[in-house]
């Protein structure tokens, strides 16, 4: 029994810190903007374009890595697929300029990431 909780555990870790992510993502992305329509001194500093570059680079790291090990452990490649998207989605918010339609598709992208990685997860179960 105790086997089987530390290899649960072993498998949700990379899917459960990617989807962390995604959350610390989405909170980025509605609190700047809330603190940048309420204190645009600080929402300079939270939309500077190396954080949302710094994130995506995260992002590309750690879901390329627990998808890429879902694909390995239980064969499906829709959950990689569907996470790839939410990162080519994350990627083309980036040549957007700041602003409304920006964070759109960022939380888009970012929404469709965390979907893929608990579909990853569901498929190993």
């Amino acid at each position: 029994m105790l086997f089987m909780l530390k290899a649960n555990m072993r498998e949700w870790r990379w899917d459960g810190f990617g989807l962390s992510l995604a959350g610390l993502c989405l909170m980025h992305c509605l609190a700047t903007s809330v603190i940048f329509a309420l204190f645009a001194a600080a929402g300079g500093a939270l939309l500077h374009p190396a954080i949302h570059e710094i994130g995506l680079v995260f992002a590309i790291a750690f879901g390329g890595l627990a998808l890429g090990q879902g694909i390995l452990r239980h064969g499906f490649l829709l959950p990689a697929s569907i996470g790839a998207l939410g990162i080519g989605v994350m990627g083309g918010a980036l040549t957007l300029p700041h602003g409304g339609i920006e964070v759109f598709y960022t939380v888009l992208g970012v929404g469709i990431l965390a979907l893929g990685h608990m579909l990853n997860h569901r498929a190993a179960h």
